[in-house]
């Protein structure tokens, strides 16, 4: 469905996107993830055909987005991050526009009318979409970008402000969208695509650094080997006792005390599980165990070891050695 060939911009000296190159099937929810700044927007930017490449091609359904812009944009339903809302319009003035601006062919009132239920914004048809919630306001785009039922939609940084309730209800109107849609989500939350999206690519420094499924991601980074545990006792000689533990590697305390019990956070190497030696020792010392959870990968840690994996790929040090790294 979309194919993206050796795709580079540079701005001056400064590559935004440098060389890459992916393909979406028909059908697939992918995730783009990176952190600010690592070429997502400027990526979805090209695919629409709203920037042109340094170098490179797109191609939508085997047409190249910038010899045949008409035919591939009538592919593609795109949400910036900014919605492209009229706020003096109400939701149907201003869906009612987009159609007519798509030159869409479907009849208006039914089509709006199907697209309105399937978002769930219908009961604020008549209102102005200024005095509507940012959760609304969200739905009122993608109603947008669904006009003339493209078969690509591109949702860049949709979530970005929603309350966590309206982040719920936003991941089950993609999934939704994803039965009829290829959709491609760009996002710098990690949280964010493991809930909706199929597959995973990694962006860093406008190169793509990771591209998997999402089932096999974590394990593509390693095990999570780190945990939180809160214990009752004396706060040095806790925390002494855990570092002596085999196979952990650090030990921190955020050092505030509830009651007589501290919070541990506990980092460990290797595939042996040590909690059950965690609570023997400290089962020794009489200190009780008060509770006890996994810490959740972050963002930055996926970051940190892709980045540590690239550095270490014989091709990396390979471009180093040339200068490669220094455009």
């Amino acid at each position: 469905m979309i194919e993206v060939c050796n795709l580079t911009r540079r701005f001056g000296n400064n590559y935004a996107v440098d060389d890459v190159s992916f393909t979406i099937k028909e059908g697939e929810i992918v995730g783009l993830l990176g952190p600010n700044g690592a070429g997502k927007s400027t990526t979805m930017n090209m695919i629409t055909g709203y920037l042109s490449p340094t170098s490179g091609k797109v191609l939508v359904d085997g047409v190249d987005v910038f010899e045949e812009p008409q035919a591939t944009k009538k592919q593609i339903g795109f949400l910036p991050e900014q919605p492209p809302l009229y706020m003096d319009m109400t939701v149907w003035e201003y869906l009612s526009f987009v159609h007519d601006l798509k030159n869409c062919e479907f009849n208006k009132k039914e089509h709006l009318a199907e697209i309105m239920g399937l978002v769930k914004i219908t009961e604020v048809k008549d209102k102005l979409i200024k005095n509507l919630s940012k959760g609304f306001k969200q739905r009122v785009g993608i109603a947008g970008t669904l006009i003339g039922n493209p078969k690509i939609i591109i949702l860049d940084e949709p979530t970005v402000g929603l309350s966590p309730e309206q982040v719920i209800e936003f991941r089950s109107l993609v999934r939704s969208l994803g039965k009829k849609h290829t959709v491609i989500l760009s996002t710098h939350i990690l949280g964010e695509v493991q809930a909706i999206c199929g597959r995973i690519l990694v962006m860093n420094q406008g190169k793509i650094i990771a591209d998997q499924p999402t089932a096999s991601f974590k394990q593509t980074i390693g095990q999570n080997n780190r945990f939180q545990v809160k214990i009752a006792g004396p706060q040095k000689e806790v925390q002494n006792l855990l570092r002596s533990i085999h196979s952990v590697r650090s030990v921190s305390c955020d050092g505030q005390r509830d009651v007589d019990a501290y919070t541990y956070i506990i980092e460990y190497s290797g595939s042996v599980e040590i909690r059950k030696m965690l609570f023997n020792e400290l089962a020794k010392k009489g200190w009780p165990i008060l509770a006890m959870e996994d810490v959740s990968v972050t963002l930055e840690d996926v970051f940190v070891q892709l980045i540590k994996k690239a550095e270490e790929s014989p091709e990396f040090k390979a471009n180093k050695k040339q200068g490669g790294d220094n455009k």
